[in-house]
């Protein structure tokens, strides 16, 4: 047998014996009014964040945040990506109008053929190629006295500012090829043999090459769903 006192018993001692338990009494009304002025704070809590919610729906805001997550680190829209450029008759791509890194067709583009070797005949050989090609063969003859036996690799192709994509160009057809710039003023381009040239590649090898050359790079993008 022991005496408890259960909370709400307002301090009373009761016997308990057998299986009867006093009966609790009800929580003080001050509690009561507590507690129901919480769940209405709550409620009304609740009730305005989801008003919120759908004004900025109906309000277009949750497109404005969509467009800022999708910016760049700079916070500028990424920019639409640049179409490539289209493929010529020849599988080279078709020049842009003024734009010298474009790669012309090889009709448009003439070709001086220089030999910097001490093989005889080789530079007309080499031109009698390029022009099966559909260049235009320009000058034939011995490289001058500053590329005259001076070209260790298998060319060097010379091209102006304005010629630079003729350059390109010029510059797929042999493996190994240096590409360098000098202040001429018009669009053609030299190609001065050297010790290690052999043949020109294949059209198809020097088709592949060209692409690989002209290949654009990656263009960065936003990650997430954008």
């Amino acid at each position: 047998m022991s005496m408890l006192t259960p909370q709400g018993l307002k301090g009373k001692q009761y016997r308990v014996t057998g299986n009867s338990y006093p009966r609790l009494g009800r929580p003080p009304k001050k509690s009561r009014k507590v507690i129901a002025a919480l769940v209405g704070l709550l409620t009304l809590a609740l009730i305005a964040l989801g008003g919120v919610q759908l004004y900025d729906i109906f309000t277009g805001r949750d497109k404005g945040s969509s467009a800022q997550a999708c910016a760049t680190p700079s916070g500028k829209p990424l920019a639409a990506p640049t179409p490539g450029a289209t493929p010529g008759a020849s599988g080279a791509p078709a020049a842009a109008q003024g734009d010298p890194h474009a790669v012309p067709q090889p009709a448009t583009v003439t070709v001086n053929i220089y030999n910097a070797t001490t093989k005889a005949g080789l530079a007309g050989r080499t031109a009698e190629e390029f022009k099966k090609r559909g260049f235009t063969i320009g000058k034939v003859g011995n490289a001058p006295a500053e590329l005259d036996k001076k070209v260790p690799g298998t060319a060097q192709v010379i091209a102006g500012p304005t010629g630079a994509g003729a350059g390109t160009l010029v510059g797929s057809q042999i493996a190994g090829a240096t590409v360098t710039a000098d202040a001429r003023t018009d669009a053609s381009v030299d190609f001065v043999i050297g010790d290690s040239y052999n043949a020109l590649l294949d059209e198809t090898q020097a088709a592949a090459a060209l692409a690989l050359a002209t290949k654009p790079s990656p263009t960065p993008t936003a990650t997430g769903s954008c």
